[in-house]
């Protein structure tokens, strides 16, 4: 008995270790993905301006939205059928899979780059943006690219390896960076138009694309060998079975995916037509989705994106974990991966509604115009970021428990009121572009709730759940206590004269340290959060020391 119990402590902390590190991994690769997407969007909108970003956020929504449908589901199947069936220790099922796999996303992405490449004009016709039609052209090779990358990613996750997902995101964001930097000078150096301009640097992201495909190809070729796995059961199901298998929980998730990206959609095409119906020209209109969609959308998305790999760790964890029919360990990944969500959305949701304009105009300095129309924008959106991050952890949990269908009602719900709060608040003179954000909130608020309530049915009680006071609750005191404490030292800093930019960093400063200290009272960071860091055990050993002093500085008194 003492045996079986030491077993499952062990299993425990080398799961909640594996989830630990995976997260850190793919979180510090998005960090640095973000800051290379950001440097790459400053010289680009000095290049084309908001009208030609407008070109470029044209073609790059239609494209993510085809990436959604192609590579949304099947990744995160592939990875929690992986997982599972290592588990059970059925190595000829993982291979078939993933053979599978490889062939049903090679098919997507050449279906999908040659309907970019044949139907580009009416795309641009339908969305009311003709000329982003060169757009279009250029991002299609990406397509089949991408699908492939996204096939060995989920291959690598569902061995718990995440490192070669995080360096394969670097080399695309950077390829993305270098060649079309590159390929926009070459365009105004030769007097090409706006339109054309926007393509040439559109095109870089497919180069970045082919090189992240190249890297992943040569990376699973060598870690073949290391990757096998022993059999350990007989194993007679067909081909089909693993193959149906994936397709059971990848159509859901690709639905409700899909879903979330044509909210995207909604709101280029809204903000195109519905500006234009209270007044505003075809050029006015597409410099206002142009400052919304590259200045406003890309910070908001930064720490939704930085939330994303704390469900793809999760994932293949709690997947394994479900298999082990292992409770305490469900519904402490669960609750886990909740508490770091909260941990991180909650300060950057309330510092990003109060600090928009100072964030945008440190990034985006020489863009005055389109600051001015982008900063309430973020502000507004700036509220939707917790729910936004709720959103891409609840669906990962559903989704390990093989409830996939229940996020696609959540998303179907959300999106139903997103088009008709859009169209409704957009098309309203007094309103205008300020509907985008706003509908925005309501939807991302009505998918959360919605999806809380399915997993109050889904996750099994135990012990070691870790209860709503620690995981939602205390981070909010101490987001809202550390925001309060940087207002407190940014106003009177900016006062006396010196500038928002020192004001901005100092209570940038305030802002983590107040955080750090209140998290560590409240314990919403525990020990285990703090083991799998660089240095986390050297932390961790003064941490004991300084309360077995205190215990006996208490007993002595």
């Amino acid at each position: 008995m003492a045996r079986i119990l030491i077993k499952k402590h062990f299993t425990r902390r080398r799961n909640a270790d594996g989830f630990m590190s995976g997260v850190l991994v793919l979180s510090l690769s998005t960090v640095i993905v973000k800051v290379i997407g950001l440097a790459y969007k400053i010289p680009m909108i000095a290049y084309l301006g908001a009208e030609g970003m407008g070109y470029f956020n044209s073609a790059y929504e239609i494209y993510a939205m085809l990436c959604v449908m192609a590579t949304a589901g099947l990744p995160v199947a592939l990875s929690l059928l992986i997982s599972a069936n290592r588990e059970r220790g059925m190595g000829e099922t993982v291979r078939r899979i993933d053979r599978s796999a490889t062939a049903i996303f090679l098919l997507f992405g050449l279906i999908g780059t040659l309907f970019l490449l044949f139907f580009a004009k009416p795309m641009a016709r339908v969305i009311g943006n003709e000329q982003a039609f060169f757009c279009i052209l250029a991002i299609a090779p990406a397509m089949f690219f991408v699908c492939l990358s996204s096939s060995i990613r989920g291959y690598f996750q569902g061995f718990h390896q995440m490192l070669p997902t995080a360096i394969s995101q670097l080399i695309e964001a950077l390829g993305k960076l270098i060649f079309g930097i590159w390929f926009a000078s070459i365009a105004l150096k030769r007097g090409r138009e706006l339109p054309v301009v926007a393509a040439f640097a559109i095109l870089g992201l497919s180069f970045g694309t082919l090189l992240s495909a190249l890297y992943l190809l040569i990376r699973k070729k060598i870690s073949k060998n290391l990757l096998r796995i022993e059999t350990r059961k007989e194993e007679y199901p067909p081909s089909r079975d693993g193959l149906s298998a994936l397709f059971r929980i990848a159509i859901p998730m690709t639905l409700a995916s899909a879903i979330l990206s044509l909210t995207r959609l909604v709101d280029m095409a809204w903000i195109m037509r519905r500006l234009q119906d209270i007044g505003r020209s075809v050029s006015e209109a597409n410099e206002i989705y142009g400052a919304y969609t590259t200045l406003a959308v890309p910070v908001f998305s930064l720490i939704p994106s930085l939330i994303a790999p704390i469900s793809m760790a999760l994932i293949p964890q709690l997947s394994a974990a479900i298999e082990r029919k292992n409770k305490d360990e469900q519904a402490a990944l669960s609750d886990r991966a909740f508490r770091l969500t909260s941990l991180l959305a909650m300060p950057a949701s309330m510092g990003i509604a109060v600090y928009s304009k100072p964030i945008l105009g440190i990034l985006f300095s020489k863009e005055t115009e389109a600051i001015t129309i982008a900063a309430p924008l973020l502000s507004v959106l700036g509220f939707s970021i917790l729910f936004s991050g709720l959103i891409t952890t609840t669906n990962a949990v559903l989704q390990s428990y093989r409830q996939s269908g229940k996020p696609m009602i959540s998303m179907s719900v959300g999106a139903v009121i997103k088009i008709v709060t859009a169209y409704v608040l957009i098309g309203h003179p007094s309103i205008g572009i300020y509907g985008a954000p706003i509908s925005t909130l309501l939807c991302d608020l009505t998918v959360t709730l919605i999806n809380l309530s399915f997993l109050g049915r889904v996750i099994p009680k135990s012990h070691r759940s870790e209860g709503v006071w620690r995981v939602y609750y205390k981070p909010m005191i101490a987001s809202f206590l550390a925001i309060l404490a940087s207002v407190a030292v940014y106003l009177p800093i900016r006062s006396f004269s010196y500038g928002t930019t020192v004001a901005f960093f100092v209570a940038l400063l305030v802002v983590g340290i107040v955080y750090t200290v209140l998290a560590v009272l409240f314990r919403i960071v525990t020990a285990e959060d703090i083991a799998p860091l660089p240095m986390g055990e050297k932390l961790l050993s003064f941490w004991r020391l300084y309360h077995t002093e205190k215990r006996k500085g208490n007993t002595e008194l």
